[in-house]
């Protein structure tokens, strides 16, 4: 069935494929445009992509790969241990930037890593440090032509096409920032020829645009709509929910003042009744967060006890912290990322004024400048946050491990925490390395560093029934899954 598809999303950007995002609809055009080494399941395990079969050592520092054979780039160029080797040394530039101005994100892990290209489909990448969880970052490690990038000087925003060139299932024909991106039908690609002849993605600003531009058929899928379209869904149409893995939080200054006390940070998270709070800000498309990664991540622990709302036992401890006639904290929040942050703020003040906790607010509109007084450490008290990797390691490495103390790390400290991450990075089977990342999140439950909150409940929309269809854990929408049937209702 020769169909085009067309996708209405919040922003339509093509941005480096090597540059460090956790934003799904940037990332929902990658997953079209390009093909990576190694796959993420469902169930949060691995599969192969461009790479068919890999060994690990038992060190993890030593990992190597067999290539697919007979794959092409869109330009024609031929796919090869050295096209790997190319784009994972590219990857792990310091001067590789990311959303918000945060540069070398990946370069935290590659840097010092060495690549051996062992024939013309296999390779062994040595890393400086053991890493088990690897894959969690290769599965962002987009494989892009050498010749498009060399052609292109490197200066990928002038030659925005050649930042496209992968060996994904479709192929860049329009790109319009902030407009539309088309993208046409691979029939050579691995996998066999995609589910549509074309791909387009819309930028559409507003739930509610979205939602009408569903309901008059000039788009297929509409994502992120409002809550309530649920009981708005038009004849035709289905809608489904689906949990975004990204944690909304405040984060703890533990560096000094009152967040470096943990008998405040666990104080406060007691003092939240989540539930009422989602339904405050939310109106109830939420879900309670209780611990430092959501329910949807690789080892977090269904079975750990939710935070109880216990202002009596809050109230106990900010008393033993010497807080037990009140105290104000001076909390910075932004305009955007998440929308919903003054609106967060002013029902976290309410519910926690009954524990004598008071806010005075400092706004931020600039969201980049936010970003980068965040990673300066300039948060006052504590800060609105969402916090987005989908892998337990890099929430643990790049937030908590105060010997690294990374761009979002506020001066949190404990040293149980750093012994657990040190023997999981070293921890190639997957089953211990995730009893490890479960112990992980009690200990962080015992001691909080940052006022855990909540994750959205997104909406999505289909023309048809949506064939069976369901958003993957990290809250992508993968253009390789859409059904061919989705147009059939």
């Amino acid at each position: 069935m020769a169909t085009t598809i067309t996708i209405a999303q919040p922003r339509v950007v093509l941005d480096d494929p090597h540059a460090c995002t956790d934003a799904n609809g940037v990332l929902s055009v990658f997953g079209g445009l390009f093909d990576t080494l190694v796959r993420r399941r469902r169930s949060n395990t691995y599969e192969p992509a461009l790479a068919t079969s890999w060994t690990i050592s038992d060190d993890a520092r030593s990992f190597v790969f067999r290539l697919r054979e007979g794959v092409r780039f869109h330009d024609g160029e031929i796919f090869d241990a050295h096209a790997v080797r190319f784009a994972l040394e590219r990857m792990a530039r310091s001067d590789m930037g990311a959303t918000l101005g945060a540069p070398g994100v990946y370069a935290q892990y590659l840097a010092g890593m060495s690549i051996d290209v062992l024939g013309p489909h296999e390779l062994r990448v040595n890393l400086a440090e053991p890493l088990a969880d690897f894959f969690d970052i290769l599965c962002y490690g987009h494989i892009v032509s050498p010749r498009a990038i060399a052609a292109a000087g490197d200066d990928l925003d002038r030659n925005v096409a050649m930042r496209a060139v992968g060996t994904g299932p479709y192929i860049l024909e329009v790109y319009e920032p902030g407009e539309r991106i088309v993208a046409r039908a691979n029939p050579d690609h691995f996998d066999g020829p995609p589910s549509h002849e074309r791909i387009i993605w819309r930028q559409i600003a507003t739930p509610g645009a979205r939602l009408e531009a569903l309901a008059s058929n000039a788009v297929d899928v509409a994502n992120w709509l409002d809550h309530d379209a649920t009981g708005a869904a038009p004849a035709g149409v289905s809608i489904a929910k689906f949990l975004s893995p990204t944690a909304i939080i405040f984060m703890f200054n533990a560096q000094s003042g009152s967040g470096s006390d943990g008998r405040v940070r666990r104080a406060l998270n007691l003092g939240i009744d989540r539930k009422a709070l989602i339904a405050d800000v939310l109106e109830g498309e939420g879900a309670p967060l209780h611990g430092f990664v959501s329910p949807a991540h690789f080892g977090a622990d269904a079975d750990a006890p939710p935070f109880a709302h216990d202002p009596a036992q809050a109230r106990r401890l900010l008393g033993e912290a010497g807080y037990g006639e009140g105290l104000t904290l001076q909390i910075y929040r932004p305009t955007s990322l998440p929308d919903e942050a003054e609106a967060l703020v002013d029902a976290v003040a309410a519910q926690l004024a009954a524990i004598g906790v008071r806010f005075e607010v400092h706004v931020e509109a600039d969201r980049t400048r936010y970003a980068n007084q965040v990673r300066l450490k300039q948060i006052h008290d504590l800060c609105v946050f969402d916090s987005s990797p989908m892998s337990a390691f890099r929430v643990l490495y790049e937030k908590l491990d105060a010997r690294i103390a990374g761009s979002w790390w506020e001066g949190y400290h404990n040293p149980e925490i750093e012994r657990l991450l040190d023997e999981a990075r070293r921890t190639v089977d997957d089953a211990r390395r995730e009893a490890l990342y479960r112990v992980c999140y009690r200990v962080l439950q015992s001691d909080p560093p940052w006022l855990y909150l909540y994750n959205h409940r997104g909406t999505i929309g289909f023309r048809g029934d949506g064939g069976g269809w369901e958003m993957p854990g990290d809250g992508v929408l993968n253009v390789r899954e859409i059904p061919r049937t989705l147009k059939s209702v």
